[in-house]
This record gives structure tokens, C-alpha cells and sequence, in this order.
């Protein structure tokens, strides 16, 4: 894989996202990689823009109730994502100077941060070079390096495969970013844009004459009907209103299946996205 082929084309073909540009701290990096996570870049820009105004640094975020920052989440998807980062910013505020790491050690050690958002801040935010490896960046490499359609299961190997591609120079961070925005415009699942890849003429899936998946079916996720669905419609009530409000306007949100519901309510209540008061009313998290 020809870096300097695919830098060039990054510098034509780059979109330009809020979060690439000069003088983006690591905090805010850091949201929109939590953002990103599992939510399509279009839905995240506007909610990324709104946060890094209202909370500039961690401790303004560490600052409000677990509940109002998952009521600013809104409709991103995966409500626990927002009580881990406002976790996080406690963390950072009380333990790191109202800063986020550069080292991708230091990095996990913090709330929430797994592998991909700790290499991901670390090279996106402070230049370094280490291999940042999503969905995107498994699928070019699984097709241009190892003539598959699609990538396998996650494994080390991945981690392995994209240092061994990062150049040797300080455009290792650029690359990074390229790699996953080929897989993100060109690179894609169902429809790959091979005529406008800059790899076209080393692709090895391009050069076996793209072969079909022959391995197990990728499965698509659902949603309408599903459990997910069901908190989401829980946690807009809650969202919808400033206090706390009785257990009837819950059961309103979803009549189909009232198992389900309850089984729903229970899981927010684990997970500590919302609580009961002391009058048996329900609340976001830290409203009470």
C-alpha cells in the first residue's frame, strides 16, 4: 500500500469535519470519538459543535449531573456512552489538570476508553504514531492487503497489520486518518467505489478479481421492535422533562409488550441511567 498515493488523495478528498480543525483540544477529540462511536458522522457534527461550547474542558462536563448530560445526548444512540464520558471528565478534572492523556497507557486507564478511542486520541489529538484501527480501517486493509471482501472477526492481528503499514515519518498520524476515510467514502460495505480508489492498482481483493465473502453472513441490526428501541422511548420521557415523573407516563411509551418494557425499565435502572426517587417517582441519573 503506496502511502504517499494515499496521502494525496486524503488531501483532495478529506472532508472537512469541525473536529479536524487547528487547535481542537484533546477533550474535545475525545468527545467526538466517543460520539462517532456506532453514529454516522452527519448525526454527530451538530451535537459535537453544541457540547464543546457548553463544556469547553472536562470539569465543566464533571460539573452537571450524570442525568443532564444524557439528556444533552439526545437521539446519538447508546445512552451509557454519554455516563461513561461524564465519568471520564470527573476523572480528568479531579486527577489529570482538567486534561486528556497523550500516552494510549494513561489513556485506558480512564472511564469508557477502550483500545480504538485510546490509539484514536492519541494520534488524532497529539500526532503520534500508532495504529488506530476501526470497521473501516479492518475492511481496506482485508481487502487491499489480504484479498478478502470483508475483514474477519477482530483479533490482535488487526493491530498488527495497521503498524505495518504506518509510515516511518511524522505523516503517520495523516495517514491513520486517510486510511479510515478511504474505507469511510471509498472503501465501503455493500457498494466499494473501486474506479475512484487511489489503491485500485494494488488492491490484491481487486487484483483477484474480487472475490465474494465465503464466510458467515454478516448480520444486520435491527432496531424497530428491539429492546434498544424500547429504552430509548423510556429515556425520552425522562428526557422530555425536568423532574421526575410517575411510573403511568413510563407505561405509555411502549404498550406493545409490557414484559419487554419492564424488562427495559430494569436495564436502565442497572445500568445507572436513571433512579427511583425516595417517593417511588423516576428520574434521570443524579436528579433525584
Amino acid at each position: 500500500m503506496p502511502p504517499q498515493i494515499l496521502l494525496d488523495w486524503f488531501a483532495r478528498a478529506r472532508r472537512p469535519l469541525p473536529w479536524r480543525e487547528p487547535g481542537i483540544s484533546g477533550w474535545q477529540i475525545l468527545i467526538s470519538e466517543i460520539m462517532l462511536q456506532q453514529t454516522p458522522v452527519a448525526r454527530v457534527v451538530g451535537p459535537w459543535q453544541t457540547w464543546v461550547e457548553r463544556w469547553p474542558v472536562p470539569s465543566a462536563m464533571a460539573a452537571e449531573t450524570t442525568g443532564e448530560v444524557v439528556r444533552a445526548w439526545g437521539k446519538l444512540g447508546y445512552p451509557r456512552r454519554a455516563m461513561r464520558l461524564h465519568e471520564c471528565a470527573r476523572v480528568l478534572a479531579a486527577e489529570h489538570d482538567d486534561a486528556v492523556p497523550d500516552d494510549v497507557d494513561t489513556l485506558l486507564g480512564l472511564p469508557g476508553i477502550g483500545d480504538y478511542t485510546a490509539r484514536a486520541v492519541a494520534c488524532f489529538a497529539y500526532g503520534q504514531s500508532v495504529p488506530v484501527v476501526d470497521t473501516n480501517v479492518r475492511r481496506v486493509i482485508a481487502r487491499a492487503v489480504h484479498g478478502t471482501q470483508q475483514p474477519g472477526n477482530p483479533s490482535k492481528r488487526d493491530l498488527v497489520d495497521a503498524r505495518q503499514l504506518l509510515p516511518d515519518d511524522e505523516t503517520a498520524p495523516e495517514f491513520s486518518a486517510a486510511l479510515m476515510e478511504l474505507g469511510a467514502l471509498v472503501c465501503t460495505a455493500r457498494s466499494p467505489l473501486c474506479d475512484a480508489c487511489p489503491l485500485v492498482d494494488t488492491c490484491r481483493w481487486v487484483a483477484l478479481g474480487k472475490p465474494a465473502h465465503d464466510g458467515p453472513p454478516r448480520r444486520t441490526q435491527k432496531y424497530d421492535g428491539t429492546d434498544r428501541q424500547v429504552r430509548g422511548l423510556l429515556l425520552d420521557v425522562l428526557r422530555g422533562r425536568t423532574g421526575p415523573v410517575e411510573r403511568a407516563r413510563l407505561d405509555l411509551a411502549w404498550t406493545r409488550d409490557t414484559a419487554q418494557r419492564d424488562r427495559a425499565l430494569d436495564s436502565l435502572l442497572v445500568d445507572g441511567l436513571i433512579e427511583i426517587t425516595s417517593d417511588g417517582l423516576f428520574c434521570l441519573a443524579g436528579e433525584a
